[in-house]
């Protein structure tokens, strides 16, 4: 099981910052997605425990950024300089083994029931 928290309706400009907690293993890797309403879901960020290598989708490079606590089963986004259209339900995600493409949402393997992130202008 994945349990999202932090989602709020912020200003523009403001920071947030989500976590996710997993029940169980946190797997080859954990990421984040978001849904914006009449939209397909999109990929965010993704942090591969093996080196603690991180990806991220262009849209959020150097605004968003991806960590986490493998010991501890636990990912944090923590987003700043949010704009309108950073509006969405987030996902959080787990993927148990290898990937080559982490933006790839059907590789993850368990995904959590999402958090709202509003972002006014």
């Amino acid at each position: 099981e994945l349990v999202e928290s932090g989602g709020e309706r912020v200003q523009a400009g403001s920071s947030l910052r989500l976590s996710c907690q997993a029940s169980e293993n946190s797997g080859y890797a954990m990421g984040w997605f978001r849904e914006a309403p009449g939209k397909d879901r999109e990929f965010v960020a993704t942090i591969i425990w093996d080196g603690e290598n991180t990806f991220y989708a262009d849209s959020v490079k150097g605004r968003f950024t991806i960590s986490g606590d493998n010991a501890k089963n636990s990912v944090a986004l923590q987003m700043h300089e949010l704009k309108p259209e950073d509006t969405a339900i987030y996902y959080c995600a787990v993927v148990m083994s290898y990937i080559d493409d982490p933006q790839r949402d059907y590789e993850y393997d368990f995904w959590g029931q999402g958090t709202q992130v509003t972002v006014s202008s």
